[in-house]
């Protein structure tokens, strides 16, 4: 049997890890810059596998800097075991992207907006596509290079001095071998 697809364009708020104690807690590896928001008790996200949802979050805690989630199956029944989380483990919890706040910040951006952007030279020359955004201990565009293999970019603004939405590109100034690496 296929599996049911969603059709509205959505973005991954966090990915459900393994099970914490007995009692039906999840980790959730957090992809949102609000989850005290995202995941508060009473919310409920779409699924990836479309088939393990919708989830709606029945009580959140963080533990030791991990984010532990309480949640219910579409049918109202909480997930109450280690062995029913784990069933859901790898799950990514979605929202619609028109349910997303406007980012007042300048130069800031969604994540998936810059994902499928053309990558440029200041010259105009393609070097590849942005595929995805790391965060890390600085935030990186992964670039998928048009003469095969990725490139991770530092997304700062003396590197990316360009990301224009509308036109579906962005532009890399990158110092000598950096898309090299």
């Amino acid at each position: 049997m296929p599996e049911p697809s969603h059709d509205i364009d959505t973005v991954v708020v966090g990915r459900i890890g393994r099970p914490h104690g007995v009692r039906g807690l999840a980790t959730v590896e957090v992809r949102t810059d609000d989850p005290d928001l995202r995941f508060a008790p009473g919310t409920t996200l779409i699924t990836d596998p479309p088939r393990r949802g919708p989830l709606t979050i029945v009580d959140k805690k963080w533990h030791s800097g991990t984010l532990l989630l309480q949640i219910a199956a579409p049918s109202g029944e909480v997930y109450g075991t280690r062995e029913e989380v784990d069933a859901l483990r790898n799950t990514l919890l979605l929202v619609p992207v028109a349910d997303l706040p406007e980012i007042e910040e300048p130069d800031s951006y969604y994540d998936h907006q810059l994902v499928g952007l053309s990558a440029r030279l200041p010259d105009g020359s393609v070097v590849g596509e942005v595929t995805a955004v790391r965060h890390e201990a600085q935030d990186l565009l992964v670039l998928r290079r048009t003469d095969g293999g990725e490139a991770l970019v530092p997304f700062v603004s003396v590197i990316v001095p360009t990301v224009d939405l509308d036109g579906g590109f962005l532009v890399v100034d990158p110092p000598e071998g950096l898309l090299d690496l």
